[in-house]
């Protein structure tokens, strides 16, 4: 690996961990702006994603362009290809989490679902807390971390299917529930798939690091069904 490319490398490295933490900061500031009914967190929030899009453009561009330029060999290029692959991970969260932003600024207009709401808070540290684990993995060069993460993505998923039916009874329950309840499926459904792009990390990295694919089904159990929204109503 000659200098250059061996710089280069690192400062994409850099770059994706800098995302990292502002993609690990929105997710838990999502969650915050629920919880909290915070207004201003929410719009902040939505606005800093801007932030996040351009960073993944740019380590897009960067990427290929090393690509192009010194051809490099079959591990070099898996670290090339991983930080496109990471970026694009982390910009999915950042979106996902400006969805939940979104959600809130309509929740906070209504009545507090105290109760759900405590539900909605613990999912949603589980799954920042899975996000800054791989993070941490890929700062430290470590697979172990983010292989332990992938084992255990079906306790996020057990937290959405929880939440989901707890959700769906109150609103049979409470008729009047059923507006705020309906956006509160969706902000538990884009945690479980901010959640998920934990584990595409985890896949992405073993990789990198090893240059063999993880095989096998990961650990999931069957859940109830609902897409997470690109952009919230």
């Amino acid at each position: 690996m000659t200098r250059s490319l061996a710089a280069q490398l690192r400062q994409l490295t850099a770059e994706v961990i800098r995302m990292g933490g502002l993609a690990e900061a929105q997710v838990v500031d999502a969650v915050d702006a629920v919880v909290r009914r915070d207004v201003p967190l929410a719009q902040a929030l939505i606005i800093r994603d801007l932030r996040l899009d351009s960073l993944q453009s740019e380590v897009e561009r960067r990427a290929l362009a090393l690509i192009g330029k010194y051809h490099p060999d079959e591990g070099e290029l898996r670290r090339a290809i991983s930080t496109l692959k990471l970026a694009m991970n982390l910009e999915r969260c950042g979106d996902l989490a400006r969805n939940i932003a979104k959600r809130s600024l309509v929740l906070s207009a209504g009545e507090p679902l105290l109760p759900v709401t405590g539900a909605i808070e613990r999912m949603g540290r589980l799954v920042a807390g899975r996000l800054r684990e791989v993070l941490d993995a890929y700062a430290a060069g470590d697979v172990e971390p983010a292989l332990d993460v992938w084992r255990r993505d079906g306790e996020v998923d057990e937290h959405y299917e929880s939440l989901f039916r707890e959700l769906l009874n109150m609103m049979a329950a409470h008729p009047g529930t059923v507006a705020a309840g309906a956006h509160l499926l969706f902000v538990a459904k884009n945690l479980e798939r901010i959640g998920d792009h934990a584990t595409n990390i985890a896949e992405i990295l073993h990789f990198q690091m090893t240059g063999v694919e993880l095989v096998g089904e990961r650990p999931k159990i069957s859940l109830p069904t609902l897409e997470a929204e690109t952009t919230p109503s």
